[in-house]
């Protein structure tokens, strides 16, 4: 019988970082877990949102994270700690908009 990470799961240096994924696909383990835990998906919900994929690689994802789970966990906090990095330096456009809005409406005179 062929391991459940050789036919569902793949690790490809060059492929996602090197980062766990569904076979074939560019859908890591973490993106599942992710959809699953925080989002609340079903795995069919998951399949019918990515039909690309089978229940049987979604399934396998999630086994593949319960025998992992520190590794796929640091994974998603170290990309979690990226994305707040960069947005705490990109000031958003909605804010930057209403400030110029707003001092442009302080700066005319009542009349």
């Amino acid at each position: 019988m062929e391991p459940i990470e050789s036919k569902h799961v793949e690790t490809s240096p060059g492929i996602c970082g090197g980062k766990p994924r569904i076979a074939g696909h560019r859908i890591r383990v973490q993106d599942v877990v992710i959809w699953h835990e925080a989002f609340g998906l079903s795995p069919d919900e998951i399949v019918s949102e990515h039909p690309e994929i089978t229940l049987s690689d979604v399934y396998a994802a999630l086994a593949y994270y319960h025998d992992h789970r520190k590794e796929i966990r640091k994974d998603i906090e170290q990309e979690e700690d990226l994305a707040r990095t960069v947005r705490s330096g990109q000031p958003s456009k909605l804010v930057e908009k209403l400030t110029r809005h707003n001092a442009a409406i302080d700066s005319i005179p009542p009349q």
